[in-house]
């Protein structure tokens, strides 16, 4: 298995820039074993049966992107997790430009600084505040930018449009770098119609780092490490979860984001245990999924560890002629684009004679 095998090619006006609005008005690909259907978000309760139940991320974007100066050095900081330490795991551009010792001035706020304590060899930075708690989450809110996908095109930065289109309804707890987008497909109205079909929902959290923006390098997944991501599954969702499934109710992941923590907590016979701690699990083709049974997603990058993921779920053939359909029939794709509804694939030896066929 190589990168190049999920790779393909997306004309550049399929790439959303702004989302669908209402936000259910996007259009859903529904991708089952019995083929493809065309839809809208505002159809999915009538895709879901009652005793399903929805597992929706409910992490909040923090405002991550910071302005950074060494001197008269200009350093492009993208937060993406606090350490044990009390430091801040970021991206630094121009990182080269960095030492450990290095104090670092934040335009926007200048009750704000930083110092360098460590380098990591990919571009990665550990930084040392000045501030915390409540006076850290004020300077981030005067200093810093919504970190939007270098595919959303800003030039002007994000607008007062984005600060809203990029949260979820989900959304609670703050500690993400980027949306768990399959969540802002999600309305009060589409939530009240699920819960009227009998639908169930609960959320856990993962915060979304700044490394869901690297690309794998090279050719080689298995060379590829995932940043670690901070989640939380408490004891009340988990317990809804495994009460649903012994219902024989379906675990529906509203994201990859869920689905990756579910799977990261989740015993060998797939029953869910509460989790707090780091994940940087990595799922591609050849991993048994033991939780959902459904995924509602948006459309992936080529080459990407998310399209990965989809295809380890559904099928890569399967995927393959998914992604084929959604191109030749106009959606939107990425962050802000359609969705899709994915029910979990075939068995791997039927995989495999239809990626030889």
């Amino acid at each position: 298995m190589t990168a190049s095998d999920f790779d393909f090619v997306l004309p550049p006006e399929r790439i959303a820039q702004h989302p669908a609005r209402p936000r259910e008005a996007a259009r859903l690909l529904h991708v089952a074993p019995g083929g493809l259907g065309d839809h809208h978000v505002r159809d999915l309760p009538g895709l879901l049966r009652p005793g399903d139940i929805l597992v929706a991320n409910d992490t909040k974007v923090i405002p991550a992107r910071l302005a950074a100066r060494r001197g008269q050095a200009r350093i492009g900081i993208t937060l993406d997790r606090p350490l044990a330490d009390g430091t801040w795991h970021a991206l630094a551009r121009n990182a080269r430009r960095l030492h450990p010792g290095d104090r670092l001035a934040f335009e926007g706020a200048d009750d704000l600084a930083a110092e360098v304590r460590a380098i990591d060899p990919d571009g990665g930075v550990a930084l040392s505040f000045t501030l915390a708690g409540p006076a850290f989450a004020s300077a981030l809110a005067r200093a810093g930018a919504l970190a939007l996908p270098p595919y959303i095109a800003r030039p002007a930065g994000p607008t007062a449009e984005d600060a809203d289109d990029y949260q979820t309804v989900f959304a609670t707890r703050e500690g993400a770098v980027a949306a768990p987008t399959a969540g802002l497909h999600f309305t009060p109205a589409l939530l009240s119609a699920l819960e009227a079909r009998g639908v169930y929902r609960t959320t856990i959290t993962l915060h979304v780092g700044a490394g869901t923006f690297l690309p794998i390098r090279g050719d080689d997944p298995d060379r590829h490490t995932l940043h670690a991501e901070r989640g939380e599954i408490g004891a009340s969702a988990a317990r809804a979860i495994n009460a649903a499934r012994a219902a024989r109710g379906r675990i529906v992941a509203v994201g990859t984001t869920s689905l990756r923590l579910l799977e990261t907590a989740a015993a060998p016979h797939g029953e869910i245990a509460p989790f707090s701690g780091t994940t940087d699990i990595f799922l591609r083709p050849g991993h048994a999924f033991r939780t959902a049974d459904l995924l509602l997603t948006n459309f992936h990058l080529p080459r990407s560890t998310l399209f990965m993921l989809v295809c380890a779920f559904a099928g890569t053939a399967r995927m393959r002629a998914a992604y084929a359909h959604a191109i030749a029939e106009g959606y939107r794709f990425y962050s802000y684009g359609d969705a899709t509804l994915l029910e979990r694939g075939l068995e791997r030896g039927l995989e495999r004679a239809l990626e030889r066929a």
